[in-house]
């Protein structure tokens, strides 16, 4: 223990002192200007209220950890007494006088018999306890400890449920509207020309003449499965199997999806995924700063595609550098290390997921031209017709879904490399 305090003063000065750094971060602002700080008194420099600052979170340090000590003591005495409480109440134990006189019928357990008999010490030694009205004989042999490793093992409950291996979670597909299907390929009419040649005119003269010209487009419905094995014994004799199978295996093949709608090479059986998609904006960073070359990126879908970006997808490596961002002197430009920060640049939102490949962030109007075209969602099955499952009790697990996914505007989206 740092201090004398007890917990009540420890409580309230965790609060004090807390209230105070909160205070001196909201003077300092954004930019950590300590000269604005004035909690800590006035004609101090900033470098005696940096030193305040550092002093007030060493206290907070010992106080949280006496804190932590006097709260586990509390804890330990509540339950002793609670302990004691039910080690001391009637039970059914056997009948034992009172002392001289007359006797009265008291239950008490063997563990008290032992402790009042006065005898727990005369190792090796059989006790007997007299009572009058009905003896009680209790035979105790106390040649060997009596411990876990000779008597019994503890009994020990697993946890419910699992924990969960770590694994990119699904994130891109959350950002694309998603349409049915009941073709094996997704055919539009893309508008492949449109020349304007609309102008004034003076009178007899002749009209400007412009084009137009349509294109059929076609994106391949695609599978993606998988398969896992496991036995009619484990499905039968473990109640969460079948579920726990049948919510991982969806997920894998949903996962997959995930990465492809970014990075499908579109080779069949590929889907063909945005940085594939021919023709599509590209901004090199070069020597821009982060920010100017994701800036520069959203302009190119602005003026080519003639639409706003709906999301910006990065490897969480690449948005790191963006968010740890400091000015000369030192400051965060996306927010003070004690804050969240926002997951949002030039005002759109921001995704992070390693389906996003280092140093290539993606971006685009995802929420009005692109969308995943569904022919079959995920559907899960089991059979033990794979090669000699049927003799040997075992069976595949199988999920897989049919999907095209499409890009009906290539100018609509944008890669930013080199970041």
């Amino acid at each position: 223990m740092k201090t004398d305090l007890t917990l009540k003063q420890l409580r309230d000065a965790i609060a004090e002192r807390s209230a105070n750094g909160h205070r001196a971060y909201e003077e300092a602002g954004d930019e950590l200007d300590f000269g604005k700080v004035k909690c800590f008194g006035e004609g101090l420099s900033t470098r005696d209220k940096v030193e305040k600052m550092r002093q007030l979170n060493a206290e907070l340090t010992d106080y949280q950890t006496d804190l932590k000590e006097l709260e586990a003591i509390a804890t330990t005495r509540k339950r002793a007494q609670e302990l004691d409480t039910e080690f001391n109440k009637p039970s059914g134990g056997m009948v034992q006088p009172d002392g001289k006189g007359e006797k009265r019928p008291e239950f008490k357990n063997i563990g008290r018999l032992l402790f009042e008999s006065g005898v727990l010490g005369q190792e090796g030694k059989r006790v007997r306890l007299d009572v009058d009205a009905g003896k009680a004989l209790l035979g105790v042999e106390l040649k060997t400890d009596f411990f876990t490793s000779s008597g019994w093992a503890p009994e020990s409950l697993r946890a419910p449920g699992y924990v969960p291996s770590p694994t990119r979670p699904i994130a891109v597909i959350d950002h694309l509207p998603i349409y049915p299907t009941s073709q094996n390929s997704v055919k539009y009419m893309l508008e492949s020309t449109l020349t304007n040649n609309a102008a004034e005119k003076a009178e007899g003269g002749a009209a400007g003449e412009s084009a137009l010209a349509l294109t059929e487009t076609t994106d391949e419905v695609e599978e993606v499965s998988t398969f896992i094995p496991t036995s009619r014994v484990q499905l039968e004799d473990v109640a969460l199997a079948e579920a726990y199978l049948t919510n991982r295996i969806n997920f894998l093949v949903r996962q997959r999806l995930d990465y492809q709608i970014l990075q499908g090479n579109g080779s069949t059986p590929n889907l063909l995924g945005t940085v594939s998609v021919a023709s599509i904006n590209t901004q090199a960073k070069s020597t821009d700063t982060g920010p100017d070359a994701i800036y520069k990126a959203f302009d190119l879908i602005r003026v080519n595609g003639f639409t706003e970006p709906s999301v910006l997808f990065s490897n969480p490596a690449d948005w790191q550098d963006i968010r740890l961002l400091r000015t000369a002197d030192g400051i965060y430009i996306f927010g003070n290390p004690a804050d969240a920060g926002p997951l949002r640049i030039w005002g759109v939102p921001v995704v992070q997921t390693t389906s996003a490949v280092a140093n290539t962030m993606v971006t685009g109007d995802y929420a009005n031209f692109a969308y995943v075209a569904m022919r079959r969602g995920v559907e899960v099955e089991m059979s033990s017709g794979y090669t000699d499952y049927f003799v040997k009790g075992k069976l595949a697990v199988l999920a897989s879904l049919r999907c095209a996914v499409v890009h009906t505007r290539v100018k609509a989206f944008c890669t930013v490399t080199g970041m």
